[in-house]
């Protein structure tokens, strides 16, 4: 996702194999969780290609693959840290930032050249993911995604839900991601602080994390879905938005 020509051709081949692209879904992720004093510029830089060049990228060839039909939707994969950034994951934090004011730029042009292409964003909540195991991470304890936490079929419903609905602007998905986006207007001072002193536990387990294992922030890292069963498997379906939840159930 970082090579925009190799998604171009990725395009191409799935429109000559497939058929035409209707609906492009970016979820491109690789991180480092450290301070920022840390982690190395390149490092730094090569997340910000991944998780958030790679969306410009994404969205990119899906418009221009998806131009000559005029129609599609296209998917931004978001976070509560696209409102909120916590410690340790600067670097994320600074991508999904960016996200939304790229996508909020490329709608509002959609918007005014009538086009009938819709772009909207779907923002998660700490899900239980394999990214903690693959992720680069200076921890010294295993890293974990903030509670509560959960299970990816919720995201996954959101999406889908997302992708047949994309005229509303951005979605909010799980109690947890709507109170930071809130919390984050009103009361963004004591945020900072409550973050500094709970942030850092809050986000490792008890297990000693092992520096040697590889991780995917220049290479791809294949194996079993190894995060889920970490966490407890019972799925968090609360939902600011009861409609997802309901709609994707039938």
């Amino acid at each position: 996702m970082s090579d925009f020509h190799a998604v171009c051709r990725a395009a191409e081949l799935v429109e000559d194999e497939l058929g035409p692209i209707d609906v492009w879904v970016n979820n491109a992720m690789t991180s480092v969780f450290a301070p920022f004093e840390a982690i190395t510029m390149e490092e730094f830089t090569r997340a910000i290609e991944v998780n958030l060049l790679g969306f410009v990228h994404g969205t990119r060839t899906a418009l221009d693959v998806m131009a000559t039909r005029d129609r599609g939707a296209i998917v931004q994969v978001g976070s509560a840290l696209a409102y909120r950034g916590i410690p340790l994951q600067s670097a994320y934090c600074t991508a999904k930032h960016g996200i939304v004011g790229f996508t909020e730029a490329v709608r509002t042009e959609l918007l005014h050249q009538k086009r009938g292409i819709d772009i909207t964003m779907v923002h998660m909540p700490a899900m239980n993911t394999p990214q903690f195991d693959w992720v680069r991470s200076r921890l010294p304890r295993r890293a974990q995604p903030v509670p509560p936490i959960y299970q990816p079929e919720v995201g996954a419903r959101a999406v889908v839900y997302a992708a047949n609905h994309p005229k509303r602007r951005a979605y909010y998905v799980g109690l947890s991601t709507t109170l930071t986006v809130l919390g984050n207007k009103v009361i963004p001072g004591l945020l900072d602080r409550y973050l500094a002193r709970t942030g850092f536990d809050s986000q490792q387990t008890d297990e000693d994390e092992n520096q040697s294992r590889p991780d995917n922030l220049t290479n791809s890292v294949s194996g079993p879905f190894g995060a889920r069963g970490r966490f407890d498997r019972k799925a968090h379906e609360c939902s600011p938005w009861s409609a997802v939840t309901r709609v994707l159930r039938r």
